[in-house]
């Protein structure tokens, strides 16, 4: 792990996971440990999120045998969209995902990302599939910021951290 102080702003720990996604070794761990961890919650989907998440839910999806639906950030797609907007710890974002050409209506969908912080991004995204059809069977992320409420965030959404700090 690198962690990178004052970015994106100040006060603002990033906790960079590069190092861990380029090491063969490592990134072999991560994705089974997700990938045991969405089977487990039942996905029939999964989603990642923009960015870190779609490299890791692309793996994920692949290693089980099911499909990934990429959860972008506001204006990268084309219209119709469905978006969310959501707080972040240092402002404000949107999410998007396609409003056709896909059917996500009684789909079970388990949410990946890199990290858990606020939990606005991942109760945005929960928000997206909702509103699309879809159910969240749960989210599952490689670490937790503690301190920034996200857990309770999510309420009684189920998580799975794969770095738990002990």
């Amino acid at each position: 792990m690198r962690y990178v102080q004052d970015f994106p702003e100040k006060g603002v720990l990033f906790e960079d996971l590069t190092p861990v996604l380029a090491d063969k070794d490592a990134l072999n761990v991560v994705i089974r440990e997700l990938s045991a961890a969405c089977q487990e919650l039942g996905a029939e989907m999964i989603g990642g999120l923009d960015a870190r998440g779609f490299l890791l839910g692309s793996a994920v999806a692949f290693d089980m045998g099911v499909g990934i639906l990429a959860i972008r950030k506001k204006g990268k797609l084309p219209p119709p969209v469905i978006r969310e907007e959501y707080s972040l710890e240092y402002g404000q974002a949107a999410l998007e995902i396609p409003a056709e050409g896909m059917q996500l209506k009684g789909k079970r969908v388990v949410l990946v990302d890199d990290v858990l912080a606020t939990g606005g991004t991942l109760m945005a995204a929960h928000d997206l599939i909702h509103r699309a059809g879809g159910t969240v069977c749960g989210c599952v992320v490689v670490l937790e910021v503690d301190g920034l409420g996200g857990r309770e965030h999510l309420g009684d959404v189920p998580l799975v951290v794969l770095n738990k700090g002990e």
